[in-house]
């Protein structure tokens, strides 16, 4: 949503004989993750303990994000821009009376109750001339060159990182290769926003591979998030990243999205090499109800991935037309049985602009009374179904992340022993000096969580969770032999900082960690 102020003398900007006009990027206010007028409890501002790890309790996995979009956009104007991210009402009041000539607001929609309010402030405190959704890019707004070559932003992935209580310092850039999926899958969103086409911003490998190293020259990060809907798909660029990676010498790691199509095209040799660490992949459901996943055999998949060393999020979807009480049952199942590292269930969401969405309103089965603050796919549906009321699918949903909790035991156990597989593979896989050093990052990320092991046997959320930590810690001295004394001061330190976490997960609502107000400033 974009703001175009008048009737006030901003604070002006002259270069090369041409005004620049100043622009505030704001993200929706807190505090989050609370029932109040503004949100609900379930929409919580961190994806992981959002709509993966959420019935996980301590052992969730905590990390918040920036509004990477916001960056982007403020990256590739002329105008003198300021990024104000998680800011309160009082902060978000103040920044508008500085005489801004455009203010955008970045939501989404469980957030627009909260977008609305931020636009009241502005009518009150501020004249304004426009306000608009726009879809189009803020540099046509400005009146700029909408073709010239996109810049990329330097940010990190996550901030405000804990597991299981233990603060994690941000390790991984945030990179936007592109945006859209060319597959169009009926419910997404982002790939209906960009008309079901793929839109790059990095067109090669070389784009993506000289991105990296600026990255690690200026951020001093190897690995990176990319933010793309399906990697993959873009056979020649990855194919060209590679290459570039291994002439030079440079094992940058990557975590990815991707579908299982393109997954299987590789190969599993390819993305080990490549330095995929992490690969989330949409498994839907038990049937082959999309093209995308025709023909694969999960189960496989999934245990030859994590053999390797990469780690799979397998993503589900819940209360899709088909589903009954007894079927649904069955694809939680086939979902819990793959054993992913992660497991995201999804509620069928139609959104507004997908395909979905225009089916549901057709039918007449939208629930348009449920206010959009409910919309976020975390608590009820907001349709009619044929099977499930809304407080049906809240205890389906619920019971469906339990499950896989109770049978698979924690994520970050399973991230663990994740890790040390890769480490045991790649141990005879070592035919080059680049894939030494592919062997090496399994060794340490698997350090990394070995001092976690003693607090996951220790408080092991059930006896069957404790065997599977015991198991995977044989391996790891299998392995690496005995600890040394700087892995067991480690151990030492992450069960008592587990500890408090367990007591403050017992004593603080949600747990919740509120992320401080970021401020960035862009331009001249």
């Amino acid at each position: 949503m974009i703001t175009k102020i008048h009737s006030r003398e901003s604070q002006k900007t002259v270069h090369n004989g041409k005004t620049v006009p100043r622009v505030l990027l704001a993200s929706v206010f807190g505090p989050y993750g609370v029932d109040d007028a503004y949100g609900r409890k379930e929409n919580i501002m961190e994806l992981f303990h959002n709509q993966v790890t959420r019935e996980q309790g301590e052992f969730s996995l905590r990390m918040n994000g920036e509004s990477h979009g916001l960056h982007l956009i403020a990256k590739n104007i002329g105008a003198r821009t300021t990024i104000l991210d998680f800011p309160s009402q009082k902060r978000f009041l103040k920044e508008i009376k500085k005489n801004y000539d455009y203010v955008g607001i970045s939501f989404i929609m469980p957030n627009f109750v909260k977008a609305k309010k931020m636009a009241a402030l502005i009518r009150e405190h501020v004249a304004f001339h426009l306000e608009h959704l726009s879809e189009r890019f803020v540099r046509e707004l400005l009146g700029e060159d909408t073709n010239s070559k996109i810049e990329h932003p330097m940010v990190y992935a996550y901030f405000n990182r804990h597991i299981m209580g233990v603060p994690r310092p941000q390790t991984e850039g945030l990179i936007m290769p592109g945006v859209g999926c060319v597959n169009g899958c009926n419910f997404c969103a982002t790939s209906h926003f960009f008309q079901k086409e793929y839109t790059p911003f990095l067109h090669t490998g070389k784009d993506v591979y000289d991105l990296c190293v600026r990255m690690e020259k200026e951020l001093g990060v190897t690995g990176f998030f990319l933010m793309d809907e399906n990697f993959l798909k873009s056979e020649e660029r990855c194919r060209e990243l590679l290459s570039l990676m291994e002439e030079n010498d440079k094992a940058y790691s990557f975590d990815i999205f991707s579908s299982a199509e393109s997954v299987t095209k590789f190969g599993l040799d390819f993305l080990v090499r490549l330095g995929v660490r992490f690969l989330w992949m949409g498994v839907e459901c038990k049937d082959d109800v999309y093209n995308k996943n025709r023909g694969i055999d999960f189960n496989s998949l999934i245990k030859d991935l994590r053999d390797r060393g990469i780690m799979v999020l397998a993503s589900a979807i819940m209360f899709m037309d088909h589903h009954t009480k007894q079927n649904i049952h069955e694809d939680v199942d086939f979902v819990v049985g793959l054993n992913a590292d992660c497991v995201q269930f999804m509620q069928y969401g139609p959104i507004p602009g997908t395909e979905l969405y225009k089916e549901y309103d057709r039918k007449g089965i939208l629930r348009k009374d449920i206010p959009f603050e409910e919309w976020h796919g975390q608590k009820q549906i907001w349709f009619k179904h044929s099977h499930f009321t809304g407080e049906e699918s809240e205890h389906y949903l619920r019971e469906a992340f339990r499950k896989d909790f109770r049978e698979n035991g924690p994520t970050i156990l399973r991230l663990a022993d994740t890790f040390i597989r890769g480490a045991m593979d790649l141990k005879n896989r070592r035919d080059s000096p680049f894939m030494e050093k592919r062997f090496q990052q399994r060794v340490f990320h698997a350090k990394e969580l070995w001092p976690l092991l003693d607090a996951l046997i220790s408080y092991a959320p059930d006896p069957s969770a404790r065997q599977l930590a015991q198991d995977v810690n044989a391996k790891y001295k299998s392995f690496f032999g005995k600890k040394s004394l700087k892995l067991k001061l480690m151990s030492l330190g992450a069960r008592g900082m587990f500890f408090k976490e367990l007591m403050r997960n017992k004593l603080v609502a949600n747990n919740m960690r509120q992320p401080r107000t970021l401020t960035t400033d862009y331009g001249l």
